[in-house]
């Protein structure tokens, strides 16, 4: 029969899943290898054909590394919390756990159809109860965690609390709160239960307290800032302001350094460790108190600004709190009121994000306040302004402008001082100058000092004066974990006079309740207060919001392990075995997020003992986008603007007023509009008129977002059900290196179906019957096998899938010339094609007499350099300059053995025409020359 692949793929998929092919059981004898994706959130679009990208390249590489020897765990879960799923809820009334679960149906139907050797057996939802009672186990143990600086790492709760009972706080050095108090083991003693909670709160890895928060009132959550843009929530362009709530956080600074430095441990790529490099940002500089003149009772006596150039501290000619700082209110003077109250509103209205970037526009209002410079005493502005931000360091910034651009252009609108504090520093009247040569000037005691030795001088003189002191600071924020919305993990607590505190370990999970609507409450509480009977112990109230989106991705690779487990998250013996992820394949957006507190949990668990490695993922890899490409018609416009019933073609449409309409690109092929389903697809052109070229409507072409909007989206099921999973599979491969992003073209996939074919037909005689032969191969059926053997194994070594499928294309051309039908070079090619086209290799597999479904488990043919060894050439024979035919002889030979052996054959002797040669000329591995 011909190549026959929807009845192959069908039969192998489903071998596959009756006999759980590729289960991953602990196997000492072998090497493990974790091949994980980035699992998917299963919207329901459902998957297009850019999505399984990185799958398929994964899959290659699982599926090759079987055949190498090792225990492969390849496992597939859904991230099934999320937005999405509850807005839709609140416009359908629909539980969010139904339309979760028909979309995962309906992703599952089509990851099936792709061929994946995935370990079902293990699948993760974020969203099942059984799952998320871990997540919420993991929550506990950092809220009874701290984290000691003397050992670097963080330890239970009740360490601290033997610190308290034996020496009180002065030698306790923790990350802790900044308003932490100092206490004798004394007072530790007389402190009610309420105090002790309430202290320990401070310390604690998760904790609550007043934070600035992206609030928006549309979808009533708090959002995350990659899900804000200019002001408006990504999903549903509604406003967001900021706004400041009581918020649970996780206290992700205290890794600080360590993730950090694990920076350089991992094989990531470089943009993505770059990217939180700077996410982190460490600086190193000092802590400065600027003492508030007449301070109000009952606040601070200094504001403490961060600064990693202490050394211009008596340039400062102004300070800048955060708009939303806790003393701005306090120090705003009655005659300032206004004017700060009406910048702040203003400034609730930007996300972080933008007030971040936007490094142009120079706004701000001055408090009326004035704080004092420690070092020269003079009183100096206090203002705000938007891009200081509350939660980064202390709030508050120091305005230097000679020496910083920013504060210059500050400086220079609001009128205030512009002071040149080193003699190298020019023309500061016109702009900053942040050089740190020369001798300091204008600045008190240390003039005349090089950079060097006035920043040791400053900070001496500011710690032995209590006015602050050197200091490594990083920009990193305590996560906020909590969202005011329904579709997320509960979060494990209760609240006791106003104080939160865990609910046992034995209650887990805590489900989330029932509720009648899942829009926030009348009284503006998050959807959970609509709970009917929902209390602990029926008294005490449970926190009503609910996880972050990040939560559950931030420890899922670890339940993959071990994922039926009900009384660990994963064993120890399934942790100690599996370890970590070797490849972990996803896109580049989750760098600062997803990434960044997957690392910070892992090192967390790894200080408590639960996990053995530092790192969760050795080596990650960022696959490109594939783009949508769009296809256009052209309707032409009249005089009056107005569009007509006439089309024209791309090539024609220069010679009218047109407008370019898109169309749905699966109407479309190479470019050829068919005009009979345009016209169901957009019914008002039913009885337009289509001006054609050479009989035929062309479409323009754009690359853009694959976008249900732009009509480009392609489902890989209408390519499965036309060509067959393998074609899909190798030609998502063939459009170019894996972490490119490259345009969708389906033009190209036809190619790859013949490639395929080509392939079966090695197998099989003129009328498609099975046909291999037990002959001895070739020198030249080896060479051409042992080619592409070496040929895949180092493309899929070093991820290059897209030029191993050229590869393959250009070995199956040679065997096909060579006629060959060898049983064992056909075998080994099915082996090595394997990986990449499964189901095809399969079906020849079982034809070629092995036992059905052994073929994932196959040994990958040992490359053999000796068949890549010449030990012949074909010389072309020359006779007066011109070549007429090439002889196959043994490079063994010698110059005049190759002599007598071309005049000795036959057909040279016909074009010598009985003459005796002038001369000979042979270069050896080269050519033959004959004059006559």
């Amino acid at each position: 029969m011909d190549y026959q692949f929807k009845e192959i793929e069908q039969k192998w998929q489903k071998i596959w899943a009756q006999n759980q092919t590729f289960k991953a059981e602990k196997d000492t004898t072998k090497p493990k290898f974790y091949v994980l994706d980035m699992f998917p959130y299963p919207s329901g679009a459902g998957l297009h054909v850019g999505h399984p990208l990185g799958y398929i390249a994964s899959d290659i590489f699982a599926r090759y590394k079987r055949l190498k020897g090792f225990n492969v765990l390849h496992p597939m879960g859904y991230d099934s919390f999320g937005l999405p799923a509850e807005q839709y809820a609140i416009q359908t009334g629909q539980h969010p756990a139904l339309t979760t679960e028909t979309n995962i149906n309906t992703y599952r139907e089509q990851l099936d159809k792709i061929g994946f050797s995935f370990d079902w057996s293990k699948e993760v939802r974020t969203s099942d109860p059984g799952y998320y009672k871990w997540t919420q186990w993991i929550f506990m143990q950092l809220f009874n965690s701290w984290y000691n600086l003397e050992t670097d790492r963080a330890e239970d709760i009740t360490t601290l609390i033997e610190k308290f009972n034996a020496s009180g706080s002065a030698d306790v050095k923790a990350v802790c709160d900044e308003e932490v108090k100092s206490f004798l083991p004394s007072d530790w003693a007389t402190m009610t239960s309420e105090e002790k909670q309430e202290e320990l709160l401070k310390y604690r890895l998760t904790y609550l307290r007043e934070s600035t928060v992206n609030w928006c009132p549309a979808l009533g959550t708090v959002l995350a800032n990659d899900e804000v843009k200019d002001g408006y929530s990504e999903r549903g362009g509604h406003p967001v302001e900021q706004k400041k709530m009581m918020q649970w956080s996780m206290r992700i600074s205290a890794y600080a350094e360590r993730l950090l430095q694990g920076l350089n441990t991992i094989d990531w790529p470089e943009p993505v460790k770059e990217m939180q490099r700077n996410w982190i940002g460490k600086s190193v500089g000092a802590s400065v108190k600027f003492a508030i003149e007449n301070a109000p009772e009952g606040i601070p006596s200094h504001i403490e600004v961060f600064t990693t150039r202490v050394d211009t501290i008596f340039g400062v000619s102004y300070l800048v709190l955060a708009p939303e700082h806790e003393l701005v209110t306090a120090l705003t003077t009655p005659a300032q009121l206004d004017d700060i109250n009406a910048y702040i509103a203003k400034t609730k209205k930007k996300s972080e994000l933008d007030r971040m970037a936007d490094t142009k526009t120079v706004s701000g209002a001055f408090t009326g306040s004035y704080v004092i410079n420690p070092v020269s005493g003079e009183r100096v502005q206090l203002w705000i302004a938007d891009y200081v931000l509350a939660g980064y360091g202390t709030g508050a910034v120091m305005g230097v402008p000679s020496g910083d651009q920013r504060d210059w252009l500050f400086a220079t609108h609001f009128n205030l001082p512009i002071v040149q504090i080193l003699d190298a520093q020019k023309d500061v009247e016109h702009q900053a100058d942040a050089t740190k040569e020369g001798k300091y000037i204008n600045s008190g005691f240390i003039n005349g000092m090089n950079y060097t030795e006035a920043t040791q001088t400053l900070n001496a003189w500011l710690e032995e004066k209590d006015a602050g002191k050197a200091k490594v600071n990083y920009r990193m924020r305590d996560a906020i974990f909590g969202r005011q919305r329904y579709w997320g993990e509960p979060i494990p607590v209760y609240f006791k006079d106003g104080l939160p505190y865990l609910i046992k370990e034995e209650e887990l999970p805590l489900i989330l309740p029932e509720i009648d609507k899942y829009l926030p409450t009348e009284t503006g509480e998050p959807p959970l207060g609509r709970a009917e009977n929902w209390s602990y112990d029926d008294e005490y109230e449970y926190e009503l919001s609910t996880m972050p989106g990040w939560a559950g991705s931030s420890w899922y690779w670890y339940r993959y392990m071990d994922a039926k487990n009900d009384s660990d998250f994963a064993s120890k013996e399934a942790i100690s075995y599996w370890k970590d992820v070797d490849l972990y394949i996803g896109g580049s957006e989750h760098a600062t997020g997803h990434l960044l507190y997957s690392r910070f949990w892992n090192k967390f668990l790894k200080d408590l003992g639960y996990v053995q490695e530092e790192e969760p993922f050795k080596k990650l890899i960022n696959q490109g986008m594939i783009q949508g490409r769009s296809n256009f018609v052209y309707r032409v416009i009249d005089e009056d603007g107005r569009g007509t019933n006439t089309l024209v073609s791309h090539g024609l449409k220069k010679d009218y007023k047109t407008s370019a309409l898109h169309v749905d690109v699966n109407i479309v092929e190479n470019e050829i509009l068919n005009i009979e389903k345009f016209k169901l697809f957009r019914p008002e052109f039913a009885e337009a008129e289509f001006v054609l070229e050479n009989g035929k409507y062309i479409c323009g072409v754009e690359v853009e977002k694959m976008s249900k909007s732009k009509f480009n989206v392609v489902n890989p099921d209408v390519l499965i059900e036309s060509y067959g999973a393998d074609t899909l599979r190798m030609y998502e491969m063939f459009l170019g290196p894996l972490e490119q992003s490259k345009p969708w073209n389906t033009n190209g996939i036809e190619g790859v179906f013949k490639f395929l074919r080509k392939f079966w037909r090695l197998f099989h005689n003129e009328a498609w019957q099975f046909n291999v032969s037990d002959s001895v191969p070739t020198k030249t059926e080896l060479k051409a096998l042992h080619k592409i053997i070496k040929k895949v194994q180092d493309d899929v070594e070093r991820f290059s899938f897209n030029t191993s499928v050229s590869s393959f294309m250009i070995a199956v051309n040679e065997l096909t010339d060579l006629k060959c039908k060898n049983r064992q070079v056909l075998e080994d090619l099915v082996i090595v094609l394997a990986s990449y086209a499964p189901h095809i290799c399969e079906e020849l597999w079982a034809l070629l007499g092995h036992e059905e479904g052994s073929l994932s488990y196959a040994k990958y043919p040992e490359f053999n350099p000796a068949y890549m060894v010449e030990d012949e050439f074909s010389y072309p024979i020359s006779v007066n300059g011109k070549t007429r035919l090439n002889m196959n002889l043994s490079l063994t030979l010698e110059p005049k053995e190759i002599e007598e052996v071309v005049l000795a054959d036959e057909h040279v002797q016909k074009y010598l025409e009985g003459k005796a040669p002038k001369k000979v000329i042979v270069v050896k591995g080269r050519i033959v020359n004959i004059v006559i």
